[in-house]
């Protein structure tokens, strides 16, 4: 399944726009209960206005949470950004550290946010493990476990290491894509002869390839046959 998911998602990446670690902290702790579209619509102007770990940290809360009130609890996601600017000065020179112990220790950062930062960053493998990632493996039962630092180890026993940030992405980029919560397209899905749940959703290739989303969907009808 790990190798038809590499052919369905041959160049994955972080959904996230980010050009430096602290930016891509910032945004991660953003996109808690909100979409990357929207996360990626709002940081250009947030990144221009506080540039590095001091910004956050002398912030004016009532400006940064105009900044980023359209993602949704933005008062405790202000919270969050405004702590881990000064924890960072504090701390680490004003510099995310790229150790998971370090990292989950800062405000708003936990295990999920953690990996994507490692895995994305500073190229430590990480198993990123949000609604998607769980789901998915579940469905699929690679594991029966629901909490997500037990997922996290269970999946991570079965994928060799150095590839574990790029099955995060490719999971959940499938997730998102082809097989969604509700209605996934299992008629088109590149993992449809080795999933136990192929059926949940419509087997029937024209209706199934109705459901696919995203940018890669000509290359997954094409893999499908279509």
């Amino acid at each position: 399944m790990n190798r038809r998911l590499k052919e369905a998602f041959p160049h994955v990446y972080c959904e996230l726009d980010f050009t430096t670690p602290l930016e891509l902290t910032v945004a991660t702790i953003l996109s808690a209960q909100c979409t990357d579209v929207r996360v990626n619509q709002v940081t250009p102007a947030l990144f221009a206005r506080y540039p590095d770990a001091r910004a956050y940290a002398e912030a004016d809360r009532v400006e940064l949470e105009e900044y980023i009130r359209s993602t949704g609890f933005y008062r405790n996601k202000a919270t969050s950004i405004i702590g881990l600017g000064q924890a960072l000065l504090e701390r680490y020179d004003g510099e995310v550290p790229g150790k998971l112990k370090d990292l989950v220790t800062l405000p708003g950062i936990g295990r999920k946010t953690a990996n994507v930062v490692l895995g994305n960053a500073f190229g430590v493998p990480g198993i990123t493990v949000d609604t998607h990632f769980g789901r998915l493996v579940r469905r699929w039962k690679w594991t029966e476990e629901t909490d997500p630092v037990k997922v996290e180890h269970a999946v991570g026993a079965l994928i060799e290491r150095k590839e574990w940030t790029d099955l995060s992405h490719r999971v959940i980029f499938h997730g998102r894509r082809v097989c969604h919560a509700r209605k996934p397209a299992c008629g088109v899905c590149v993992l449809a002869k080795d999933c136990p749940s192929y059926g949940t959703g419509p087997t029937d290739k024209v209706a199934a390839a109705a459901l696919v989303k995203g940018p890669e969907t000509e290359h997954l009808l094409e893999l499908a046959g279509m």
